[in-house]
């Protein structure tokens, strides 16, 4: 059933005069207070100088999120040719970077410790978890993407394409194989060991001691150990982080401490939350019933000027075979005519040679009589 706009702005000001009153339901934002994670969390290294740029590790992702099939398969590395990034149906992506050598790097959700995202969620949507993973509950998400806007890092997408049941998209790391014991699939299948998963605490440690061992080999920094307050993707690399494309203009800050001024009247606006959904989904409700019509008319008309027009093509095809099927009888007619008129032609012919041939043997007898005759005379004499 429409609502109508009176009805509608009606309820908002109930709404309005709730919040007055406090009669809200309880809603999050963020605050200042500073989290460092779970010090047990895990996370993954990524070494992008060893990374072949195979795509091994987009192949598995796909196949353990169950995502869609792209259009271009995994085998072809053509698509690295120019820069991509994650999508509702791609949680991650390898770009390739072009130098005296070309690097490969890998790039998804980095997990955040203090998540930029979570911070921005008023409903608690997204959350860090205690493995280390931030996680996403489809079931409170509001749709209002902030979490897209607040991201550093540009991960976040949404399912634009479904409008029944849209939500957030990104890179779980692969939180319900972590919890059975299992590696993330991208780390698993990884022909390089270009990915390795273990404890954040651990993987930091053993990031120096790769730098350390190796200070000609990488920059002396481990990308993600303290950016926006650190997060549980790390990344090595044999050149400036900018060269590519990593953000080195973040700082050490958690997001949160930006957010919290901004996010403080959350409480109030949230409460307005289901109203202005209500009214926005009657009035988007209406707007598909009279483009359903819309379009069922011209549906129906179409099909109705498809129908004339085939027919009108059948009507014409059918003279133009009725046409060209009295065009071949004619034709065959007038062929067993000739054919006819010539054999009788023949006939004749043959029939006159015959008779020819009869003439020419009745003269022969003729004179061979006469000569017989004059023969016998002249013995009788």
């Amino acid at each position: 059933m429409a609502i109508s706009r009176r009805k509608f702005l009606g309820s908002l000001g109930a709404t309005i005069g709730a919040t007055t009153t406090g009669a809200l339901t309880k809603a999050y934002g963020a605050t200042n207070k500073h989290f460092k994670g779970y010090p047990e969390g895990f996370g993954v290294l990524h070494d992008t100088t060893k990374c072949i740029g195979c795509r091994k590790c987009e192949q598995a992702c796909n196949e353990v999120n169950k995502l869609d099939k792209p259009e271009r398969p995994f085998d072809d590395l053509k698509v690295m040719d120019q820069k991509r990034r994650t999508g509702e149906a791609t949680y991650t992506v390898v770009n390739k970077f072009k130098g005296s050598l070309d690097v490969f790097v890998k790039k998804q959700c980095n997990h955040c410790q203090e998540p930029a995202c979570a911070s921005a969620c008023f409903v608690k949507a997204l959350k860090k978890d205690e493995t280390g993973a931030v996680v996403y509950d489809e079931s409170l998400c509001v749709g209002c993407r902030y979490c897209m806007v607040a991201c550093p890092f540009n991960i976040p997408a949404y399912t634009y394409n479904d409008p029944l049941t849209p939500k957030v998209t990104k890179c779980t790391m692969c939180l319900p194989r972590i919890k059975e014991g299992k590696l993330p699939g991208c780390v698993e299948i990884c022909p390089r060991e270009a990915l390795i998963f273990g404890k954040r605490k651990d993987l930091v440690k053993l990031a120096w001691k790769k730098i350390n061992k190796n200070p000609d080999h990488y920059i002396e920094h481990v990308y993600g150990e303290y950016e926006m307050g650190g997060t549980s993707w790390l990344y090595l690399s044999g050149i400036p982080f900018e060269q590519i494309d990593m953000r080195e203009d973040l700082g050490v800050t958690p997001a949160p401490q930006f957010t919290s001024g901004a996010l403080g009247t959350v409480p109030i606006i949230v409460g307005l939350w289901p109203v202005l959904l209500t009214g926005v989904y009657a009035i988007s409700k209406r707007k598909e019933k009279i483009a359903s019509q819309e379009l069922e008319q011209a549906v129906k008309s179409n099909q109705a000027l498809a129908e004339n027009e085939m027919n009108d093509q059948l009507s014409k095809l059918k003279d133009k075979m009725t046409k060209e099927k009295e065009t071949a009888i004619q034709n065959e007619v007038k062929k067993a005519l000739q054919e006819a008129a010539k054999k009788a032609e023949e006939d004749a012919k043959a029939a006159q040679e015959a008779d020819d041939d009869i003439e020419a043997v009745e003269d022969t007898n003729a004179v061979d009589g006469t000569n017989a005759a004059d023969d016998a005379v002249k013995e009788e004499e």
